[in-house]
C-alpha cells in the first residue's frame, strides 16, 4: 500500500489523466473560445514537488506540466474511533512556458479552469477513505523569465477529507 501522502497525489493524477480527461477539458475550453492552447498530456502530469529551476534541468520535465504533491496532512480526530480522521492537502503546480509573454499569460488561465472544472465534476468519494468536498484554492503567480522564454505558474490546492482505521 502506498503512503497516504503519495496515494492522495496519485488519486488526483488519476482523475486528471484517466481517459485523457485534462487534455479533453483543455481542448474543449480552448475550442469554445476559438484559441489555441498547448495540451497537457498524461506524461506531463508528474508526482513531484520540484521547483521550476530544477525541473528545467531535468530533460524529462517539459512545458506545459503539472507537478502533483501532498503539502499537508492534518489528523483532527473528527471521527474518534478512526486512527486517521482529518484532511490532506494535495497541490497541483501548473507551469506554462513560451517565447511570448502574452501566450503564457493566457494559457495558464485555461489550465487552471480545466483542472478546477474537473475537480468540480468529481466532488465525492475518491476511494480508499479519501473524500473531496469541492473545496480548493487557486494562487496565480506573476510571469518570470525562464523556461522557453517566459514561465508562468499557478497553484491549485484541493483539500481531501481522510477517514481511515
Amino acid at each position: 500500500m502506498l503512503p497516504l501522502t503519495i496515494e492522495a497525489a496519485q488519486k488526483l493524477s488519476d482523475l486528471l489523466t484517466a481517459g485523457n480527461a485534462l487534455q479533453q477539458q483543455i481542448s474543449t475550453l480552448a475550442a469554445s473560445a476559438n484559441v489555441t492552447v498547448p495540451l497537457i498530456t498524461a506524461e506531463q502530469v508528474v508526482l513531484s514537488s520540484t521547483v521550476p529551476a530544477m525541473g528545467d534541468k531535468d530533460l524529462q520535465l517539459t512545458y506545459p506540466r503539472i507537478c502533483l504533491y501532498t503539502a499537508a496532512v492534518k489528523n483532527t480526530q473528527v471521527e474518534k474511533f478512526r486512527s486517521l480522521s482529518g484532511t490532506i492537502s494535495v497541490v497541483a503546480d501548473i507551469w506554462a512556458s513560451g517565447n511570448l509573454l502574452s501566450d503564457t499569460d493566457q494559457w495558464i488561465h485555461y489550465y487552471v479552469e480545466s483542472i478546477t472544472e474537473l475537480l468540480r465534476q468529481n466532488i465525492g468519494d475518491w476511494g480508499d477513505g479519501l473524500f473531496f468536498s469541492g473545496m480548493y484554492d487557486v494562487q496565480l503567480q506573476a510571469p518570470k523569465v525562464g523556461g522557453l522564454g517566459f514561465v508562468e505558474s499557478a497553484t491549485v490546492t484541493c483539500t481531501l477529507n481522510v477517514s481511515r482505521s
